[in-house]
């Protein structure tokens, strides 16, 4: 696992600048507070919004980014005056929490700036009760969340704007429908559902901590689109946690919530969470819970109890986000999966055809974006079929079927990497081969992704060696008729019904 995280691509070293910018614009953000004369508890909400605002923001445009983290507070603070408001009653409190996470699943809808946006409205609920907020707090806790936005913004966009110099991607959102066919839908039902139940048993464990369990069935929500994705966040969720607080406690408790060592701790948790959430959601909730175990330890309530109870409260999320999964409007892994190898299969096509369009002189043909729209899809079919290939799932073909049609997409993923590196020098020349390899290309794609129809055979003419461009298309034709099997098999086909 260690070295799964370590040992990850990282492409431009994107993963890197994310957590070191993290690191900046939250310590910016808590600098400011300080110097603003601020309470604990508004440096914690200060820093915590900003760290929102730098992990959530993931419009594919630096504009975009911009107009999202503008709109943070418009979505955030009416939720903490609602919070504080509530906090003396308790009855109330809990139906508006509940309905803040049905509508921040539900605001996925509307892709990366709903889902930034009903994050930040949940989150900023949650740290209210985690921090006890009341009516008297909430001018600094309102003012502290805007200066450390600020302080963010200023990091993101000005200090360290990297995203400039790259590439930009349509970054996917889920497969849409009508009514409760609708995945966030769904969700957001589930969400509810899962939540009330977490909520309910968190307070009978708990009736300072309850917020624990809420918060743990929405994160295990969070990025997931499918039954079997949920059933594997929360196991990792759970695994994290454990992790996180065996390491907290030979790190955390010897500080005694000393300032100096318990910041560079913090700052240490901060980039471990950006750093990782790309590649391992359970390393990634082991910095958060190192982070959480860090400012209790400032707060000075951090306690063997205390951790027992983070464990007990976090186990009763996960069961919540569980139990409404299997029970309540389940939605099929097979079905969310073939949507996205759909989507991926569409995007191959779509690279190829911008690569021999440039191949072909046209000089506006950019296929450069399509790759990276590509990366992020095969990411999300990762993702999907995270529960097909776990070690614990016992239906061994459909795992096999499912490893194969990952390296089968890789394989896809690697051709047209090398088809586009091809194209990108100035010296490369048309072929005129190159136009039928990419129309069978476009025929095996359109066999796989329509119902009924037979997928097409690969030719067995290995291209000449001084024509690499057609050797990466003849490989990509090899890897999408390889394809045909895995994906339509009888047992359970990925496309069927997607």
């Amino acid at each position: 696992m260690l070295k799964r995280v370590f040992a990850a691509p990282d492409p431009g070293r994107v993963r890197l600048r994310f957590a070191a910018r993290a690191v900046l614009g939250i310590g910016l953000a808590v600098l400011v507070c300080g110097l603003a004369g601020y309470s604990l508890p508004g440096l914690v909400t200060g820093g915590l919004a900003a760290l929102l605002a730098l992990f959530t923001v993931t419009d594919p445009t630096v504009r975009g980014q911009a107009v999202t983290t503008a709109l943070l507070p418009v979505a955030g603070l009416p939720v903490l005056a609602a919070a504080a408001l509530l906090h003396a009653h308790p009855a109330a409190r809990d139906i508006a929490f509940l309905a803040v996470v049905g509508a921040g699943v539900y605001a996925r809808r509307w892709g990366p700036r709903g889902h930034s946006l009903g994050v930040f409205a949940f989150m900023t609920f949650f740290v209210a009760q985690f921090l006890h907020a009341t009516v008297e707090q909430l001018p600094e806790l309102t003012v502290a969340v805007v200066l450390s936005l600020l302080s963010a913004a200023a990091a993101r966009f000005g200090l360290w704007c990297y995203e400039r110099r790259l590439p930009q991607a349509v970054v996917p959102v889920p497969p849409t429908g009508t009514g409760f066919a609708r995945v966030t839908t769904r969700q957001a039902v589930q969400a509810m559902a899962g939540g009330g139940f977490a909520l309910l048993a968190g307070q009978l464990m708990s009736g300072q901590r309850w917020y624990w369990a809420v918060g743990a069935t929405w994160w295990v929500f969070v990025n997931t689109a499918s039954r079997g994705e949920t059933l594997v966040r929360g196991f990792r969720r759970v695994l994290g946690t454990v992790l996180g607080i065996g390491i907290g406690a030979l790190l955390v408790a010897p500080l005694h919530g000393a300032a100096v060592p318990t910041a560079v701790l913090v700052a240490v948790a901060v980039f471990g969470i950006f750093y990782t959430a790309a590649v391992s959601y359970t390393w990634m909730m082991l910095c958060v819970t190192l982070l959480a175990e860090s400012l209790y330890g400032l707060l000075g309530v951090l306690t063997p109890g205390l951790v027992a109870l983070r464990i007990g409260e976090t186990a009763l999320g996960a069961l919540g986000a569980w139990l409404a999964v299997l029970f309540v409007l389940p939605v099929s892994t097979h079905a969310v999966t073939g949507a996205w190898i759909q989507r991926a299969l569409r995007c191959v096509h779509t690279c190829t055809a911008e690569a021999a369009a440039r191949l072909a002189g046209t000089a506006d043909a950019d296929p450069a974006p399509r790759v990276a729209e590509l990366e992020h899809l095969l990411g999300r079919v990762r993702l999907s079929v995270a529960p097909l290939v776990h070690p614990l799932n016992p239906m061994l073909g459909r795992k096999r079927r499912a490893r194969q049609v990952l390296a089968l997409l890789d394989d896809c993923a690697r051709e047209i990497r090398g088809l586009v590196a091809i194209a990108a020098d100035p010296e490369a020349s048309h072929d005129a081969r190159l136009a039928a390899a990419c129309w069978r290309v476009q025929a095996a794609v359109e066999a796989l992704t329509a119902d009924g129809t037979e997928p097409l055979t690969a030719t067995d003419a290995a291209p000449p060696a001084e024509l690499p461009a057609l050797a990466h298309l003849h490989g990509l034709e090899r890897a999408l008729a390889d394809l045909a099997a895995p994906l339509r098999a009888p047992s359970g086909s990925f496309l069927a019904g997607a």
